[in-house]
């Protein structure tokens, strides 16, 4: 885990840098900073984060400055690739290896990188910086132009004190950023792509493959000497993620956040007793969440999707329980829904657009999932690793059909059936539960939603982009036309007043009954026990 503030420029300010860096000081307690004429770079590191310490690079004639947010999985294996090819390594991290595989390869040393990161590279003389980020965005990079400088972030938050427009290194794309002149970033990878396109369509066959990318992806993520938590809410994805994670890290700690009585909590609770595994359950009443609540989850995950937000309200305390209990690093399940047809929207298109929804699902994760992981959870100093998105088994995913992936009528089929063995039949035949449905949290959290983008406005986010309605929900109201959806997201982002208002009357109408049902079961309680 860590972040990155940068200015590059000849009339680089200083105040303004020392804002930026403040803007994330979350992504970690320790910094490393570099200075250079028209250079100022600095990057956080969390001062748990014993695999890779030097995130801050200068070279001895100090030509080049090198700043890494992010974990290399294959650094090992490239820095002894490197040292046979003729280039010495001081000390081998994983930013040491990554700059010399970029002086190497150039721009395609980034496609032989197997990791979560962002990058960027600095010549000093020219006042030229290189930025590029990991295949499927698991980490943030931003930039703006002011002043005739360019300002570099890992969050949104750190640029807004530039005041002008905010733009992305979208996933799998690097960029030369020249003196006065806007990056044009390009494609280093497309995931979509690959040597071997071939169909994957016998049952066995797409089940082991499918058994052995998950499973190394779980291991290379858990090698880490720090201990290990697992985001987990009963269903199967987060069940299989810690079933896996227990085998090399049997002191792991799962934990779950909802109301006391939500179903989340009792699979949790069932199968961490099966597993014997130590379980943390975060309690949250959803009648307490406020405003306020809201407004931290906007400021800290500057989440572009109402539904991210709502989900967002969930993970802010989740991941605060983690950082207290000294967690520094969590696995989760995110991404799968995505890859294996977790969602009913795959089932209720038109089997044509059935693939280009899997590409557009998982090309704007960057900014809807798992931006609110990775802010939701540096913000509290947890870094999140989501084994289901490595490139690997992505483009395995690419290659399974949808018809496995959706199958007599169950989600994930294909999922199910490789893991048949290594999890009860409890967790295998529940029904899909979304995180903050299950914890009770949604419906209250829309009591707020028409208030969702005066409070992202308020913090600057704009400056990116406008925030936007949910892309499922247009999807339905557009009778599932893939085309006409995502013509109608660009036309209009946002919600209409009537829109705001009619869904603010429902969640009203659910809270009244929820309140009521609670009253009824508070008096059998207290009845029960006082007869």
């Amino acid at each position: 885990m860590g972040g990155i503030a940068a200015i590059v420029g000849a009339s680089a300010n200083r105040a303004r840098f020392d804002r930026m860096r403040r803007a994330i000081a979350g992504r970690g307690e320790v910094e490393e900073s570099s200075q250079a004429p028209g250079v100022l770079a600095s990057t956080r590191t969390a001062a748990g984060d014993h695999e890779d310490t030097t995130r801050t690079w200068q070279s001895m004639d100090g030509e080049w400055i090198a700043c890494l947010d992010g974990t290399i999985y294959n650094g090992a294996e490239l820095g002894d690739e490197l040292r046979e090819g003729g280039h010495p390594l001081r000390d081998g991290d994983s930013l040491e290896v990554v700059v010399a595989a970029f002086f190497c390869w150039g721009g395609a040393g980034l496609a032989r990188l197997r990791g979560d990161f962002a990058l960027m590279i600095i010549e000093v003389s020219t006042g030229r910086a290189y930025l590029g980020r990991d295949p499927v965005g698991i980490r943030p990079l931003y930039w703006s132009w002011a002043d005739g400088c360019l300002h570099v972030g890992s969050e949104v938050k750190s640029l807004v004190p530039t005041g002008t427009a905010i733009h992305e290194i979208p996933p799998g794309h690097h960029a030369w950023a020249e003196p006065g002149r806007i990056p044009q970033a390009k494609p280093y990878v497309d995931l979509f792509h690959t040597e071997d396109g071939t169909p994957v369509t016998d049952v066995d066959r797409a089940s082991a493959l499918l058994r052995a990318a998950l499973e190394e992806s779980v291991l290379a993520r858990c090698d880490t000497q720090a201990q290990v938590g697992v985001v987990l809410s009963g269903g199967l994805d987060s069940s299989l993620v810690l079933a896996l994670v227990r085998r090399s890290h049997p002191d792991c700690v799962a934990f779950t956040i909802g109301s006391p009585d939500s179903e989340d909590v009792r699979y949790a609770r069932r199968l961490t007793a099966d597993l014997g595994v130590r379980h943390e359950v975060i309690d949250v009443v959803p009648e307490r969440i406020s405003r306020h609540d809201v407004r931290t989850a906007i400021r800290m995950s500057e989440c572009t999707e109402y539904g991210d937000v709502i989900n967002a309200v969930v993970s802010v305390p989740l991941f605060a329980r983690m950082r207290r209990a000294g967690i520094d690093i969590a696995i989760a399940g995110d991404g799968s829904d995505e890859l294996f047809g977790g969602y009913a929207m795959y089932d209720e298109v038109p089997p044509e657009a059935a693939r280009r929804l899997f590409e557009h699902k998982i090309r704007n994760l960057s900014r809807t999932e798992l931006q609110r992981v990775d802010r939701t959870g540096t913000g509290q100093g947890v870094e999140v690793r989501v084994p289901f998105l490595d490139p690997a088994l992505i483009a395995l995913a690419t290659r399974i059909p949808m018809g496995l992936k959706v199958h007599d009528g169950r989600e994930k089929w294909i999922l199910r059936h490789a893991f048949a063995d290594l999890l009860p039949d409890y967790v295998l035949d529940r029904p899909k539960n979304p995180m903050s449905h299950s914890s009770g949290l949604h419906e209250r959290a829309r009591l707020h939603k028409p208030w969702f983008a005066r409070h992202y406005r308020n913090a600057g986010y704009e400056a990116l982009g406008p925030l936007r309605r949910d892309f499922s929900v247009v999807l339905g109201q557009e009778g599932h036309d893939l085309d006409r959806a995502l013509a109608a997201i660009s036309a209009r982002p946002d919600h209409t007043a009537a829109e705001h208002a009619r869904d603010l009357l429902g969640a009203v109408r659910w809270n009244a009954v929820s309140a009521a049902r609670t009253a009824q079961r508070v008096v059998r309680v207290s009845t029960s026990r006082t007869g």
